[in-house]
């Protein structure tokens, strides 16, 4: 089961605020631990909201709104893709990880669709083969 685990913004985040040298080698070695493991298969650190831009879609609208966004508790500041045998393992390493932020922070994880799961919405295959084919193109099979 592969899941993305997503560290949610604080507002020190959203300000730009580093974290300090013991939090970053704190955070080196809990990666070099899932890196160990086979578990982790990327991770990354996200900048400030108002480095960035959402696209709203509303029929065949796109209206780009440029950062920053208010509302913390619905961004993200930071991920990663790990490959665990099931949710329990995934909640048993985010137990094991520093707390990513300098303040109270927050963790999702969230299991990512498989290919099996949209099996009746493409009966011949045809669809799910084009996908199997650009995943292999990127070497993310």
């Amino acid at each position: 089961m592969k899941v993305m685990v997503i560290v949610k913004a604080t507002a020190d985040s959203e300000a730009g605020i580093m974290p300090t040298t013991e939090l970053l080698t704190a955070m080196g070695a809990y990666n070099e631990e899932l890196v160990n493991a086979g578990i982790m298969l990327a991770g990354e650190g996200l900048k400030p909201s108002k480095e960035g831009a959402r696209v709203l879609f509303s029929g065949d609208k796109r209206i780009v709104s440029d950062g920053p966004f208010t509302e913390t508790k619905e961004l993200i500041a930071g991920f990663w893709l790990w490959q665990v045998k099931d949710l329990d393992e995934a909640i048993a390493w985010v137990r094991r990880c520093p707390n990513p932020m300098l303040t109270d922070s927050e963790i999702e994880i969230r299991p990512i669709f498989d290919s099996a799961d949209f099996a009746e919405q493409d009966p011949t295959g045809e669809i799910l083969a084009k996908e199997a084919e650009l995943r292999e193109r990127l070497g993310t099979n």
